[in-house]
């Protein structure tokens, strides 16, 4: 198709540049070109609210590449501010607008990764395009959010969702200094995961001044030009800034112009190799759906982690290499102050949504051996199949060891293992680190009484 061997990557951030590395790596004579809409690539999202409060000094330090040193370090052609207008996988072109230089160029691709990753979701509330109301997504978001604070000191933000950005923005705009409310529509924080666990973190927020609104739903938006107040069905809560973190869906209108079939929850439909149903034409991250392990099914869950795995696997496909990524269990951790709170696998409300017959077991024991100083509580929630024992997934809570043990039980679960292999795991054992029965091991055996009656 070209005279040079070539792959186009539309998106350069944790999958668009993976996949462009792994194929200069197995091809470092072709060329690889990525389009980037924004004005940065390779940056770490997941660190923004640190950024915002002040912990991560410097947003350069969230940026692992600059367009320059993709070039000279990976032989990689960035062209930011680039946007691809059209796909045409019968001719193997696209389209895409220099969107500084206002002009079109037309491309010829031998295999075309799309990496358009996610995109926050905004519902159309009343008011919602009034200043000062936030998403926080990418870099110019987080660049805006934390200007916004430093130039207008704010003493009050509503925040709208308590999923995993909510509660690390309630925490970084506590330490802002600023008064928080959070308004979230469940019946819970943390979306679906387990009320033993989000009972302890909506006790931590109660601890520190955070208005936790429960079962309230967002109406609308008021104010002069500005937010000012936000209209709920419980009542009105004044605001002098906003963040939307309601969800994510994947950016996927290009895509589907091309007649690129979707999948889950619309994301790009892709097999092992991320293949599409489009020849030569590839999907990964938060643009992408993924296998579930555990309940083998299709599913979309938009992690840092997973976007860098997928677009390793399209490239190396591009480059022909036959790489497969063989799915998820849905490992996620995060810290809300001083709690380490970490799931994997399915929450009880997962297991009843798939219609298994489950059931659910929860312990609290110890990080550490109680006479080693500073050991913390660790409550650990195991969800498992009755008769059988199969581990179904784990969450977890405490101010430490959490996020190093929801691992070992993610490891369990990829392996499709039952309550006993879990109790039988050999675990690392000394008092600065566990106690002799790791919480771990406690949950298993607690639960695995249940499965023998």
């Amino acid at each position: 198709m070209c005279a040079k061997e070539r792959l186009l990557v539309i998106g350069g951030v944790a999958g668009g540049m993976s996949a462009a590395s792994s194929f200069k790596r197995l091809k470092p004579e072709a060329e690889a070109i990525v389009f980037e809409r924004d004005a940065h690539i390779s940056y770490g999202a997941c660190s923004l609210p640190y950024y915002i409060a002040d912990v991560v000094k410097d947003i350069n330090d969230l940026i692992g590449f600059t367009p320059e040193t993709a070039k000279r370090q990976r032989d990689i052609d960035v062209r930011i501010r680039h946007e691809v207008e059209t796909i045409d996988p019968d001719s193997q072109k696209i389209s895409v607008r220099d969107l500084d230089g206002n002009t079109v160029e037309e491309l010829s691709y031998d295999h075309l990764v799309i990496a358009t990753g996610g995109m926050p979701i905004v519902p159309p509330f009343g008011g919602v395009d009034l200043e000062n109301i936030f998403t926080i997504r990418n870099i110019g978001d987080g660049l805006a959010i934390k200007r916004f604070i430093d130039e207008n000191a704010p003493k009050r933000a509503v925040i709208v969702g308590a999923g995993y950005i909510g509660m690390e923005m309630t925490e970084s705009l506590h330490a802002r200094g600023i008064q928080v409310t959070v308004i979230e529509k469940m019946d819970r924080v943390l979306g679906s995961m387990d009320a033993e666990i989000t009972k302890i973190v909506e006790a931590k927020l109660a601890d520190k001044g955070v208005a936790l609104h429960k079962e309230t739903s967002v109406e609308s938006f008021t104010g002069d030009g500005r937010v000012e107040m936000v209209v709920t069905d419980k009542g009105e809560f004044p605001a002098d800034f906003v963040i939307l973190a309601v969800g994510v869906r994947p950016n996927t209108v290009l895509a589907e112009k091309a007649g690129i079939a979707l999948g889950f929850r619309g994301a790009i439909a892709v097999d092992s190799h991320m293949r599409t149903d489009k020849p030569n034409i590839y999907a990964a991250g938060d643009c992408a759906e993924t296998l579930h392990l555990v309940t083998g099914k299709k599913t979309y869950i938009p992690l840092g982690s997973t976007a860098n795995k997928q677009g390793r696997v399209a490239g190396e496909n591009a480059g022909g290499r036959a790489t497969t990524f063989e799915g998820v269990v849905g490992t996620a951790v995060t810290k809300i102050f001083d709690l380490e709170v970490a799931r994997t696998g399915l929450t009880s409300l997962d297991a009843e949504r798939e219609g298994l017959d489950y059931f659910s077991s929860t312990i609290t024991g110890r990080s550490r051996a109680s006479a080693y100083p500073a050991g913390k509580p660790v409550t650990v929630t195991l969800v498992a199949e009755k008769g059988t024992g199969r581990l179904l997934g784990a969450q977890m809570a405490g101010a430490e060891g959490v996020a190093h043990r929801i691992d070992t039980l993610a490891t369990a679960l990829y392996h499709e293992s039952t309550l006993e292999d879990v109790a039988r795991l050999d675990l690392a054992y000394a008092p600065p680190f566990a106690t002799v029965w790791d919480p771990i091991l406690i949950a298993a055996n607690v639960a695995l009484k249940k499965v023998k009656g």
